[in-house]
């Protein structure tokens, strides 16, 4: 006799853990679910169908198409950051100082997935503030959206732009990001603590991104303090679209495959010796490029 299957719920991931997460039903509670079969990449934010296998426990049987996905990725594999998000925060400080390079990648990410990015100069009470919001400029110059506060002091500035977003929260360790939370949704450090302990059956790392609920409408997701943030996925051309400011110089060039790298007669090259292009953006974009290029040989070898 075939036993009866119980019920598909629908729900989302507010915390992920390799092949599963903690799902948070629409009909409400909370099921720690693993994937069935060999499904993985399971992601923070994704809506999916579970079957109740009882005990607190379940089963993950489909995930619903998303509608966006912030990945990174090394040589070796691609990792899904959080899923169905719509705004990213790169969260920046005058101290400790941000890297260039990992801002101008959180950026690229974010144009090639269409997840609009949001810079927050957190800690803005420190006397270092002002250059900070100085060397901010060369993205305000291209477009984006650059905040500036103390999440001590006054969250207003920015809690104004999470309604009606899902939004996550990128950046190195030290910049503020749980400050920020805590005074965007007070209580928060208690609902993460309960959802670590949900996970804590001594197989989960507790240590990801977690969704929290800041009205029915607007939601962050807060993820760990970042220190690399790779790109293998990108092609070559991808890599090129997901720097706004050179998109203009394509098709400029002496030859068809320039890389922007050493090529004479660049016109990427000579947009930035006039100024035109930041040096810490091409520079983050040629380290890229070199990236691409040795993991294509690699493949090929």
């Amino acid at each position: 006799m075939t036993a009866t299957k119980s019920p598909l719920l629908q729900g989302q991931v507010v915390a992920s853990h390799g092949r599963g997460g903690l799902v948070e039903l629409t009909s409400g509670g909370l099921l720690d679910c693993s994937a069935r079969g060999k499904r993985s990449g399971i992601a923070c934010g994704d809506h999916v169908s579970v079957r109740d296998s009882g005990g607190g426990t379940g089963v993950i049987e489909a995930i619903a198409p998303r509608k966006s996905i912030l990945s990174r990725s090394d040589a070796s594999h691609e990792k899904l950051t959080p899923a169905n998000v719509t705004q990213a925060v790169i969260v920046v400080a005058p101290t400790p100082s941000w890297h260039d390079d990992l801002v101008n990648r959180c950026i690229a990410a974010c144009e090639h997935a269409g997840i609009a990015p949001l810079i927050v100069l957190n800690k803005s009470d420190l006397p270092q503030s002002h250059a900070a919001w100085e060397a901010l400029g060369v993205y305000r110059a291209l477009g984006y959206s650059v905040l500036h506060l103390c999440a001590r002091q006054d969250i207003g500035p920015l809690a104004s732009r999470l309604q009606g977003e899902i939004s996550v929260l990128v950046g190195q360790s030290g910049m503020g990001k749980s400050t920020l939370i805590n005074a965007v949704i007070p209580g928060s450090a208690l609902r993460v603590a309960e959802t670590s302990l949900a996970l804590d059956s001594g197989k989960h790392t507790t240590t990801g991104a977690r969704l929290l609920h800041i009205n029915e409408t607007s939601h962050v997701i807060d993820s760990p303090g970042l220190q690399v943030f790779g790109l293998h996925h990108l092609t070559l051309d991808e890599t090129t679209q997901a720097f706004r400011e050179l998109r203009e110089w394509m098709g400029h060039c002496r030859f068809r495959d320039c890389t922007h790298r050493s090529e004479p007669d660049c016109a990427v090259t000579k947009a930035s010796a006039d100024g035109r292009i930041a040096p810490a953006r091409l520079a983050t974009y040629r380290v890229l490029v070199e990236e691409r290029l040795r993991a294509d040989a690699g493949r090929y070898r």
